[in-house]
């Protein structure tokens, strides 16, 4: 599972009808399949309901909510379509796309890219077998960057100053195994940066073992993380397929 996304009592909201406007929007994040009524809205949001009724009708003026019959919301057509022109994602999703293909061949699991925003690890394209180990979140999600071989392999990169942020807060665990100290996930940083991969068991989804690579560009920063996330007891022989991959990619980025 992944962490809740209600925003807890008395957190900040922006003042703006902007920063309303999007903490309405980011209550989309990870939400159902089914949608979110007005009430799950203002609960995600931490919006009064009298200022999310009123917003939301707006967003659905703009076409940038949908409503179903049910009287449930949805993220629109056109929000999506203007998502698509995030130039970082969709730029190294394009390049990344043939390889990750080839790497679902070879896996038949759930394949993963991602990339680093802030404290958490966005999923910019995930390949899945209909049989494959159910995986929490969803393609443009986030995932907590401690728990996520991908995560593991972004912040082992991305300097201290973004690991000592990460430590303010208090690691949540989702399994017995999941890094909760910060021991644990110095230690498992050294380890990504000294092999070159990272292979995590059941640190978010029970039952699953996950690889992860970094993908470097043309100037050697690490722009992204390749992952094979399977139900496997021992994910050693992913390791080859899933560092080739994240080679080939930043072949293609160079």
């Amino acid at each position: 599972m992944t962490a809740s996304p209600v925003r807890p009592a008395g957190a900040e909201v922006s003042r703006t009808v902007f920063g309303r406007a999007f903490a309405i929007i980011g209550a989309f994040a990870d939400a159902p399949d089914e949608g979110l009524t007005l009430t799950g809205i203002a609960q995600r949001s931490g919006l009064p309901m009298t200022t999310t009724h009123r917003l939301v009708g707006r967003l659905e003026d703009e076409r940038l909510l949908e409503r179903d019959g049910e009287g449930r919301y949805r993220v629109g057509l056109r929000l999506w379509e203007l998502g698509l022109l995030a130039s970082r994602p969709q730029g190294l999703r394009r390049a990344a796309l043939p390889v990750l293909e080839d790497l679902y061949e070879v896996a038949h699991q759930n394949v993963q890219l991602m990339v680093l925003d802030g404290v958490e690890a966005v999923v910019v394209e995930r390949l899945s077998a209909r049989d494959a180990i159910r995986l929490a979140g969803r393609t443009g999600g986030r995932l907590p960057i401690h728990a996520t071989s991908g995560g593991v392999v972004l912040l082992a990169h991305a300097g201290e100053d973004l690991v000592e942020r990460v430590l303010q807060e208090p690691l949540q665990r989702f399994t017995a195994s999941t890094i909760s100290s910060e021991a644990q996930l110095r230690a498992t940083l050294a380890l990504a940066r000294r092999q070159g991969w990272i292979t995590l068991r059941d640190h978010i989804t029970p039952g699953s073992v996950s690889v992860a690579a970094p993908v470097r560009d043309a100037r050697a920063r690490v722009v992204a993380a390749v992952s094979v996330v399977s139900d496997a007891s021992d994910g050693d022989h992913l390791v080859p397929a899933v560092r080739t991959a994240a080679l080939a990619i930043g072949r293609t980025l160079r």
